[in-house]
C-alpha cells in the first residue's frame, strides 16, 4: 500500500467523500479504499485529479511522485483466469453430438 494525499487535500478543500465520488463519477467506497492506500487504476486516479479541480500534471501532490508502480510477482493481480496458464485443450469439454451423449446414456 502506498501513501497518498488524498484525504488531506480534499478535506483542505472541504470536500466531502459524496461530493468527491459524485463529481468523479466513482463510489464513496472506492475514495475510502484509497484514502486507505490501496491501490486503484490509473483512470481512477485521472478521475480525481479532475473532479478536485487540479490539473493532470497536479497529481504528483496527491498520489505522491512514483505513481506508475510496477507489478511485482503477482502483486496486485486481478483474481480469475490468467490467459498465458488457460488452455482450451485441458479446460473445455470434449465435443459431442447429442446422439452421442444418448447413447452413452443408455449404456449406463
Amino acid at each position: 500500500m502506498s501513501k497518498n494525499n488524498l484525504k488531506e487535500i480534499r478535506e483542505s478543500l472541504m470536500i466531502s467523500k459524496a461530493e468527491l465520488s459524485r463529481n468523479a463519477n466513482i463510489s464513496p467506497l472506492t475514495i475510502t479504499r484509497i484514502e486507505r492506500g490501496e491501490p486503484c487504476r490509473m483512470e481512477t486516479k485521472r478521475k480525481i485529479v479532475l473532479a478536485l479541480g487540479l490539473n493532470i500534471s497536479d497529481r504528483d501532490k496527491i498520489f505522491g511522485e512514483n505513481m506508475a508502480i510496477s507489478v511485482k510477482a503477482g502483486e496486485d493481480r486481478r483474481s480469475g483466469i490468467d490467459r498465458r496458464e488457460f488452455s482450451y485443450a485441458i479446460h473445455s469439454p470434449d465435443y459431442r453430438s447429442g446422439r452421442e451423449r444418448r447413447r452413452d446414456f443408455l449404456k449406463n
